[in-house]
């Protein structure tokens, strides 16, 4: 039996669905950009990063190559399984720099000066570490110098390590087990920031001063909240090159995608300091792998200890790869909208429920003058179907997709400077069949 609700709960509900679907813009990739190979030269520099109310904030950062832009985070290193992997560092800031690679083997440096974790570079100088990537899976690497400063300033970034056996067109796997098979592959890098402290070290800059910077960082107190550098709404706009217009430093954007019954990996990793838990809406994850090693009991048990849950817990340095699913499976409803006067086929090869197949949808949505449409909204609450809209509003949803909120359960992280929505939050958008997705 159907209900009408035009107003109360249900309605507010609806109006801030379309409200926050309003604030995505840009196209979804199905793959996460970096730098491919087993060579790389890394540079730290300074440079300036856009925050999600339009401040321009002083940060350290690492470019590809001597000559290239500044990163925040750093660029995404993806490099094969057991292979052997060679990464320059030319130091241009005014205090000594190292990089650390946690859940590597044994590294070898070339020149430099010994630091407290690693071998430096000093500034204008250079060092090379080098390491076999043994072990496939999701690392971070970061400033093993004045850490609390550093890595506070924005030297970290990810490693991936692709499995031997991965093929991106036949075997897309995060380790060598199917239980690590994915369709598409995303990136969600978190991190905190507080500016006062970027201030600080710019001023010192400024002045002439000489590193090493003594700043206390014991009072640090974050006020802004990254995912892949960028802050919402800022991580639903498109990806660009680095160096390219509008986030020339923040090149990596956050906007996942995938058909009904896909399974989609997240590659979560915990680069700041205090710990963010990542909550997706829409479905559960399994966390199938934590600190790059899958969650198994014996060697070929596959992910048999993986965990279950609607939030990854994301500590500081750790890193978590989830299968997310989503079919539309328990809702009680046909989500494509299928109805007696138009039954249709049940799109087993989709996932969807066919013990809901046909049934209709258990509420009569509120008039749209009710609502506040944003432009991402379809007007129907069926995948794939467009709905009437007032004139001038919606038209972004071209192909009638649904949208999660995907953000830190940390509420107060999902904030610009204290504005809500903004900071640790972006969107997935769940496609029809058929629908095209950006690799």
């Amino acid at each position: 039996m159907n209900r009408t609700f035009t107003s109360g709960l249900l309605g507010r509900a609806l109006a801030g669905l379309a409200v926050l679907v309003g604030l995505v813009a840009g196209s979804a990739a199905a793959a996460i950009p970096g730098v491919t190979g087993t060579s790389v030269t890394l540079t730290a520099k300074p440079g300036r990063i856009i925050a999600g109310d339009g401040q321009s904030i002083y940060t350290w950062g690492l470019a590809v190559g001597e000559d290239g832009p500044m990163q925040y985070p750093g660029p995404t290193l993806i490099v094969p399984q057991g292979e052997t992997v060679s990464i320059t560092l030319r130091n241009q800031l005014p205090e000594p720099v190292s990089l650390i690679f946690p859940g590597q083997g044994r590294i070898t440096t070339e020149g430099g000066a010994p630091g407290p974790l690693a071998q430096e570079a000093p500034p204008g100088g250079t060092v090379t570490y080098t390491f076999q990537a043994t072990h496939a899976g999701t690392y971070l690497y970061q400033s093993g110098s004045h850490a609390d400063l550093q890595v506070e300033m924005g030297l970290v970034g990810a490693l991936i390590v692709r499995p031997s056996d991965y093929s991106a067109g036949s075997n897309k796997v995060a380790y060598s087990h199917p239980d690590a098979r994915y369709d598409r592959e995303y990136l969600f890098f978190l991190t905190d920031m507080d500016k006062t402290i970027h201030d600080r070290v710019e001023d010192m800059v400024r002045a002439g001063q000489p590193g090493p910077y003594m700043v206390d960082t014991t009072r640090r107190f974050p006020a802004y909240w990254f995912i892949n550098g960028r802050m919402a709404p800022d991580t639903m706009a498109e990806a660009n090159e680095p160096g390219a217009d509008p986030f020339p430093s923040q090149p990596y954007n956050s906007m996942p995608g995938m058909h009904p019954g896909e399974r989609l990996l997240m590659r979560v990793i915990g680069a700041g300091l205090d710990p963010h838990p990542f909550h997706h809406h829409g479905n559960h994850a399994r966390t199938v792998a934590r600190n790059g090693r899958l969650l198994q009991s014996a060697p070929g048990a596959g992910a048999d200890l993986a965990v279950v849950d609607f939030t990854i817990p994301t500590m500081p340095g750790e890193t978590y790869d989830a299968i997310y699913e989503w079919t539309g499976k328990g809702l009680g409803w046909d989500i494509y909208g299928h109805t007696d006067s138009s039954p249709g086929t049940c799109l087993v090869q989709h996932g969807e429920d066919c013990d809901s197949h046909g049934k209709p949808f258990p509420v009569s949505l509120p008039d749209t003058l009710k609502l506040t449409i944003g432009p991402n909204y379809s007007g129907s609450p069926f995948l794939g179907a467009l709905g009437t809209l007032p004139p001038g509003e919606g038209g972004m949803n071209a192909n009638g997709g649904l949208f999660f909120m995907w953000h830190s359960h940390n509420e107060k992280e999902m904030t610009n400077w204290n504005i809500f929505p903004g900071g640790m939050m972006t969107m997935v958008i769940i496609e029809p069949p058929g629908a095209h997705i950006m690799e």
